[in-house]
């Protein structure tokens, strides 16, 4: 994970894990998670999230 002198404004680095600051295409933005998907996968449960089997 390289860090940018800058703010990118658009592609993989310019949405960032409000959790754990991991930026790059695992990052879920709909419905303004913005949460990595290893974080999701955690939080899932208490954010209302269901798993369907």
């Amino acid at each position: 994970m390289a860090k940018t002198p800058f703010k990118k404004k658009y592609g993989y680095g310019s949405k960032i894990c409000k959790r754990c600051g991991k930026n790059g295409p695992g990052i879920i933005s709909k419905y303004g998670i913005n949460m990595c998907r290893q974080c999701f996968r955690q939080l899932a449960s208490e954010l209302g999230f269901k798993k369907y089997d």
